[in-house]
């Protein structure tokens, strides 16, 4: 019988992500998409309640302990009744889908550039054209990864279970006990007789094969491409998730020690002088980039292909640099009129809740590197660590066990989202993506739910693992800890700890690094060092 309780979680549960999904994409959207882009909207909002579903399945999952024995009847007090397999198969499939093609298309047809002056406006811009190319690309992306998904599911889907034999006498041979009927002819687990002399001679009786052997499965097509997708996910997520796990707390304390204070006349007079060169050097630099660019386009059919290539990925990278320090001289602008014209309507709790988020998550952030250390790498584990503190809430409130898996899973995919931002913005290897209150582009939008969606199962295979003793009654502890922890080539990955061990030194080299440089550099030097090479490329 289905636990009433659990389907009102689920349905509560769904309007919450669907609300504070519906929320972000209002209050974030910039006002060029305002009236535009409905069908991204869509698929970010429908994203995010998918990645924060798959998030909370994992608690979901340890309440309903579907894998427990007496599930099977006689003992069904502590089972939710849920079928954990449809839900788990579910987000297997649609996880991909959104991923590699929902996500792509959109982003293909919402930057699809169709001769328009400017990124972001639509003036000139003609639909079907933009469908054309946009089903172009995503052909391609369907057909590349379709045939990767295929491949490896065709030669890579069998799994070697490790099982050790067992021989003993009939159990016909043991005690037999009677059991009277209950009034209301229903079976409880008080019924059984304690275990006696009889029973324990008959489990002395079974004989143990020292050799361990194995039993080769095949997998389903949904459970394979989870661990496909895991697999893939979790060179993102340890490098992303590292990083984040270090700038989050930092950043937040960061916060707070340099909220605003109010200036005087000279800190004035020199904070605004330093943002108005800024300004000046980056319009300078923006009118060059817009000057090589005309200048590069016909100079781009007089290449060859890899000439023509190693142009553009230089004058990418130019770009890239750019929009970080406009990104940059942004932020000191919004810091500069908290501190000036803005100052008496600052509210001063900003920075209190910044500080006590940056302890919470330092706190969760401390919890999870002793988990990895203390149980996750040893065998045997030193400690239960983590799965102890939850296994105690079972004494009293179970509750209280299940939001703390909740909470400490969703905090790595909060850190995932701000690891990326963190190497954007350090880093020149790809775009910076931020999330800004009535400044975000629907393409950031969609980078960060596909980024978010990958992490999601990589985040719920290491929950799982790390709380392995707490969620062992879960269907993913039985998905991600067997069929899929000894699966062909992928298998060996998550049982030689790779991505673990990558998570913690990732995380370390982020925290010396952060001690070493914990704010973001403010752009200015680098606007003029930018702009001295664009006019060397230029005149040149």
């Amino acid at each position: 019988m289905v636990d009433v309780f659990l389907i009102c979680v689920i349905v509560i549960g769904f309007f919450l992500l669907s609300v504070i999904g519906l929320y972000l994409v209002v209050k974030y959207q910039h006002p060029d998409d305002k009236n535009d882009a409905y069908i991204p909207k869509l698929v970010v909002l429908l994203g995010f309640v998918l990645a924060g579903g798959t998030v909370f399945l994992l608690p979901l999952d340890v309440a309903n302990n579907s894998n427990f024995a007496g599930c099977e009847g006689f003992n069904t007090a502590v089972c939710g009744g849920l079928n954990m397999v449809l839900f788990w198969d579910i987000i297997y499939w649609l996880i991909p889908a959104w991923v590699f093609i929902l996500i792509p298309f959109c982003i293909f047809y919402y930057e699809a550039d169709d001769g328009m002056l400017m990124a972001g406006t639509r003036i000139g811009a003609k639909p079907k054209s933009k469908l054309k190319e946009a089903l172009c690309y995503e052909t391609f992306v369907v057909v590349i990864f379709g045939l990767v998904f295929a491949l490896t599911y065709l030669f890579l889907n069998s799994t070697s279970i490790p099982v050790r034999d067992w021989t003993g006498p009939d159990f016909a041979a043991g005690p037999i006990y009677s059991i009277t009927e209950e009034y209301n002819s229903t079976f409880s687990a008080s019924q059984l007789a304690n275990m006696q002399a009889g029973d324990v001679a008959i489990l002395n009786a079974n004989t143990v094969n020292p050799e361990m052997s194995t039993i080769e499965l095949s997998i389903n097509a949904a459970t394979f491409y989870a661990g496909l997708m895991a697999w893939m996910g979790w060179f993102l997520f340890a490098c992303f998730g590292g990083i984040g796990m270090a700038a989050l707390p930092l950043d937040l304390i960061l916060a707070f020690v340099n909220r605003p204070h109010h200036m005087d006349a000279v800190e004035f007079a020199e904070a605004q002088r330093s943002l108005r060169d800024r300004v000046n050097e980056l319009v300078n630099v923006g009118e060059l980039l817009k000057i090589e660019q005309e200048e590069n386009a016909q100079k781009y059919d007089k290449m060859g292909w890899r000439e023509k290539r190693k142009a553009m990925a230089e004058e990418k990278k130019t770009w890239i640099k750019f929009k970080q320090a406009v990104y940059l001289m942004e932020e000191d602008a919004e810091e500069f009129a908290n501190c000036t014209e803005n100052y008496r309507n600052y509210n001063p709790l900003i920075p209190i809740f910044s500080l006590l988020g940056g302890i919470v998550a330092l706190i969760i952030s401390l919890c999870w590197v002793l988990q990895i250390i203390l149980y996750m790498l040893p065998n045997p584990p030193v400690t239960p660590f983590l799965n102890q503190y939850f296994r105690w809430f079972e004494t009293w409130f179970n509750l209280f066990g299940v939001l703390s898996v909740a909470i400490f899973t969703f905090y790595l995919l909060i850190c995932a989202v701000k690891g990326c931002f963190k190497f954007g913005l350090r880093f020149l290897f790809f775009q910076v993506h931020p999330m800004k209150l009535n400044k975000t582009y629907m393409s950031s939008f969609l980078f960060n739910i596909g980024l978010v969606l990958l992490c999601a199962l990589p985040v719920v295979q290491f929950s799982a693992s790390a709380f392995q003793a707490y969620a062992r009654y879960t269907t993913v502890n039985q998905t991600f800890n067997v069929q899929l922890y000894y699966l062909k080539f992928f298998g060996w990955f998550w049982r030689s700890k790779v991505f673990e061990y990558a998570l913690l030194a990732i995380l370390l080299l982020t925290c010396i690094y952060l001690g070493c440089k914990p704010r973001d550099s403010s752009g200015g030097k680098d606007s003029i060092s930018l702009r001295d090479r664009l006019r060397e490329r230029v005149s040149g």
